[in-house]
């Protein structure tokens, strides 16, 4: 049986330091028989060395598009715009089945090239839920944004950080006087949301926590009390927005709307207010300036789409941990099967949708 090809690719992205399989992780799929290549990188996290070490062959940066046919290209985040025609398996988070923008231009590169997507979002098991995340680390650092900001000690660019100098920039928000801010976490049981409360609980914050029945029953007015809003509800129904236009100029505590999921461009974003991703070199922007007269405060949004990065080391491992044993699943006999049939079906259900939608 011919060995698994996988191809770490370099991301084309300036802030994504990440890693999706980390150097300790390579050995085991050299110990199940894959071929490992890894290309040079001048922003990962992890030096190529540390790769070339662990017994993976080294390539030069972006030299994907020359892997051999049947090589699975592995990222994170979104491809170069070229090659216009996209023939290998790629595997990566291309946000491209729910109409995002880019989304049709994204899945007519694999038709044109015969290639085949496998999103990661839809790596799920039988129930489901997704296997493999960077949900947690996300809600970490969207909710220390938010305390950071509001506090006063975010600067802009954003940088890359160690775990422990981003728990003492909490710390000492917390003891600043960030302790008496009132945080709200959406989706407060999953991955994301617990994360949020982890960083939201290094600075002190009371939190407020709710979860799909609180969705269900939104009550506005207590939405509206807090002072920050972290956002961790990604839904593919359409239903009620957290915060619309027409509450902006209602009396209001909130403040900043942390948003981890980012899902500015899809139709069922749930917080419409905002329609724009922000930047490491813009993290903040301001959606609405207040109304001192109706007792409406300014309210400002942070919606990096890349959050886990700005801890890419430890966002790292802990995503390599979980995804490298569904890595190994690529060369079950039959082909792949599981999550991977799943996200499959995902790929093809948008090609199709392509069709009917044209």
């Amino acid at each position: 049986m011919q060995p698994v090809h996988v191809w770490i690719r370099s991301e084309s992205r300036g802030t994504e330091r990440r890693a999706p399989v980390v150097p300790a992780d390579v050995p085991l799929l050299l110990d199940a028989g894959f071929e490992v290549t890894v290309e040079e990188s001048p922003q990962r996290i992890f030096a190529i060395d540390e790769y070339a070490a662990a017994g993976a062959s080294v390539v030069g940066e972006g030299t994907w598009p020359d892997a051999p046919h049947d090589a699975y290209v592995l990222g994170i985040k979104e491809l170069p715009d070229d090659p216009a025609s996209l023939r290998h398996q790629h595997i990566y988070f291309a946000h491209a089945f729910k109409g995002q923008e880019d989304a049709r231009r994204t899945l007519e590169r694999f038709r044109r090239g015969g290639g085949r997507l496998f999103d990661i979002e839809y790596l799920t098991g039988e129930d489901g839920k997704r296997v493999v995340a960077f949900g947690y680390w996300a809600g970490y650092v969207g909710a220390a944004l938010g305390v950071l900001h509001l506090a006063g000690r975010l600067t802009a660019p954003l940088s890359p950080m160690a775990k422990h100098e981003l728990d003492a920039e909490l710390e000492r928000a917390g003891k600043d006087g960030a302790d008496e801010l009132l945080a709200l976490v959406t989706g407060a049981r999953g991955r994301s949301g617990r994360g949020a409360q982890r960083a939201l609980m290094t600075a002190g914050l009371p939190i407020t926590r709710w979860d799909r029945q609180e969705t269900r029953d939104l009550h506005k007015q207590a939405l509206l009390g807090h002072d920050i809003l972290v956002n961790c509800v990604v839904t593919h129904t359409p239903t009620k927005p957290f915060v619309e236009q027409a509450d902006l100029d209602h009396e209001r505590r909130l403040r900043v709307l942390a948003d981890v999921t980012c899902d500015v461009t899809g139709p069922t974003n749930m917080l419409p207010v905002n329609t724009e991703i922000t930047t490491w070199e813009e993290p903040v922007r301001r959606l609405h300036g207040g109304d001192v007269g109706n007792g409406s405060a300014p309210l400002e949004v942070i919606a990096i789409d890349n959050l886990p990065s700005l801890l890419p080391r430890e966002a790292s491992e802990g995503f390599s941990a979980d995804l490298t044993p569904h890595l190994i699943g690529l060369a079950e006999e039959g082909g792949p099967s599981g999550p991977w049939r799943a996200a499959a079906r995902a790929f093809d259900e948008a090609l199709a949708g392509l069709d009917a939608g044209a």
